[in-house]
């Protein structure tokens, strides 16, 4: 038997996908007992699970259900066997990326504030800064949206939901640049030094990289002036991989866009800059919250249970990189 560690809210019928090899453990939040697992599926992004932690005792692998981990590291220890949610994210993620990126594109958050105040009237492009109305179009019509056909799409952090973010911007017809730690040939992926070189062919920016020491503050002030005007940056990644400061400034010039699942600090304090910032569209790091994620985390744990009643390798295991 391997005993199995849950939150004790879990409902039973997302742990009937287990085989029966796994013995069910319910951890209650507050108890001060120590309980005994070998496999701990990991509450979601729970502040509290460092101290859940110390009551648990034998723990072999910890699984988390999320594809960030930088929030387990600095507790757990290194000799327990930690992975990740590396795949579970890649529909709900990439469907938000493509969202945001289509909502930013067609002025939707611009829109909406028109239809709270009933107001039927489009931007002021000649005024904002942000779309010129110069071009063939002058005196013939307004420059209200953009298309998303041949716009170059720069995705940085080239992994599972990287792949499917691009899967589901194939059919518009836009031209891909990948970012990764290091460099592939197929599909062309450029490793992460040339991200100066790349950054300034981009309309679109998409960041999905994981926290760690070497992309905590990757877009600066530097990379954000490299954007090219009227460019989109799209985080779905973690707040602090973007410098949130050189972000207000960026936004408050009207140079760029922005498309935000994710901010520094979180929660966003309601009088934080970012909210009254020009061009921003910003939702409270729900990317990856739908009904059906959580199905998903869950079968992915019980195979991983299975593998590991079964001697096989585990997937997803976290290296000392950090994903």
């Amino acid at each position: 038997m391997v005993r199995v560690g849950v939150d004790e809210n879990i409902a039973s019928e997302l742990l009937s996908v287990f085989p029966p090899e796994a013995e069910i453990i319910r951890i209650p939040r507050n108890t001060t007992s120590v309980i005994d697992v070998d496999f701990w599926i990991l509450p979601f992004a729970r502040r509290d699970a460092g101290e859940t932690f110390k009551r648990l005792r034998d723990v072999k692998v910890v699984q988390s259900l999320m594809a960030g981990v930088d929030w387990i590291l600095p507790w757990l220890p290194k000799d327990i066997a930690l992975c990740d949610g590396r795949g579970i994210h890649d529909i709900s993620t990439s469907e938000w990326v493509l969202a945001a990126i289509l909502a930013s594109v067609k002025r939707f958050p611009h829109y909406a504030a028109l239809h709270a105040k009933g107001e039927w009237a489009g931007q002021a492009s000649v005024k904002d800064g942000f779309l010129s109305e110069g071009g063939v179009q002058t005196g013939l019509y307004r420059v209200l949206g953009d298309d998303l056909a041949d716009k170059t799409v720069l995705i940085v952090g080239y992994g599972s939901i990287g792949a499917a973010i691009e899967a589901r911007l194939h059919p518009f017809g836009v031209n891909m640049l990948r970012v990764a730690r290091s460099a592939k040939h197929t599909p062309k992926v450029h490793p992460i030094n040339e991200l100066q070189h790349l950054v300034p062919q981009a309309d679109i920016v998409v960041m999905i990289v994981p926290l760690t020491e070497k992309t905590h503050g990757m877009i600066d002030a530097s990379a954000l002036a490299m954007m090219k005007p009227g460019a989109l940056l799209v985080n779905a990644a973690r707040g602090p991989v973007v410098d949130t400061k050189a972000l207000v400034d960026a936004l408050q010039s009207g140079r760029i866009s922005a498309a935000l699942d994710v901010t520094d600090p979180e929660p966003l304090p309601a009088d934080h800059p970012l909210w009254s910032a020009p061009n921003c569209l910003i939702t409270p790091h729900v990317a990856g919250s739908t009904p059906q994620f959580i199905h998903r985390g869950f079968r992915f744990a019980a195979t991983q249970v299975r593998r590991m009643i079964e001697g096989e390798p585990l997937e997803n295991i976290v290296s000392e990189h950090g994903y």
